[in-house]
């Protein structure tokens, strides 16, 4: 039985959930609520099951997995139907390449845990907390666009025309500059792709609200 524990917010749960989809695996989600104040993740339930405290956190039978990367990685060759990795070496790199930017040079610098250490430590309000998210969006996404509108490998998505690995990253990331409201007019490719992601039924499943513990407005 796979479980998923994830947040409906969470991009990297996101990243997790489109993957999932796209490749037609059934699973259970379990909530586990990040809210300041509530911190599930913070629980020692969860943190007997996941020292790290985070989501996602992946459950397939006896393989048990955090870090949205590792999990991704672990799906792709366990289960290869619908591939999310080119074949080639060098076209696999050139898609990391892309999905890295964003795990590990936008995401961990927008991470809730560090936006409340903004607040609680260095007295950031809301106004600044926003900007420092906007600032390092629009630094990773100036250097990302340069790269996919240059590349021969771009096609409707990141890579040729069917989705993958890099649009697995992207869709979450691009659904977070909405959220706290950065321009993103100056990264047409970029949107351009976004778009014909969240046209697809698997990007449409995945997103926030569209899960089990979206609020209910």
């Amino acid at each position: 039985m796979r479980t998923l524990f994830g947040y409906f917010r969470s991009s990297a749960a996101y990243r997790v959930r489109i993957a999932l989809a796209l490749k037609g695996l059934e699973y259970k989600y379990e909530a586990v609520n990040l809210v300041p104040g509530v911190s599930e993740q913070k629980s020692d339930a969860y943190r007997r099951l996941n020292p790290q405290g985070r989501v996602p956190y992946f459950v397939d039978g006896e393989v048990k997995l955090s870090q949205s990367p590792a999990i991704l990685e672990y799906l792709d060759e366990v289960y290869p139907a619908t591939k999310l990795l080119p074949e080639g070496a060098v076209d696999r790199a050139y898609v990391r390449q892309l999905s890295s930017l964003i795990a590990c040079d936008i995401h961990p610098l927008n991470n809730l845990s560090v936006l409340q250490k903004l607040k609680a430590e260095f007295g950031a309000d809301d106004a600044a907390t926003k900007k420092w998210y906007g600032d390092w969006i629009v630094e990773g996404f100036t250097a990302l666009e340069k790269i996919v509108s240059a590349s021969p490998h771009t096609g409707k998505f990141c890579f040729g025309d069917k989705p993958g690995m890099a649009d697995i990253y992207l869709a979450p990331q691009m659904w977070n500059a909405r959220r706290f409201d950065v321009d993103t007019s100056t990264f047409p490719t970029l949107v351009r792709i976004d778009a014909a992601c969240n046209k697809l039924e698997p990007f449409i499943a995945a997103a926030p609200e569209n899960q089990p513990d979206t609020p209910k407005s």
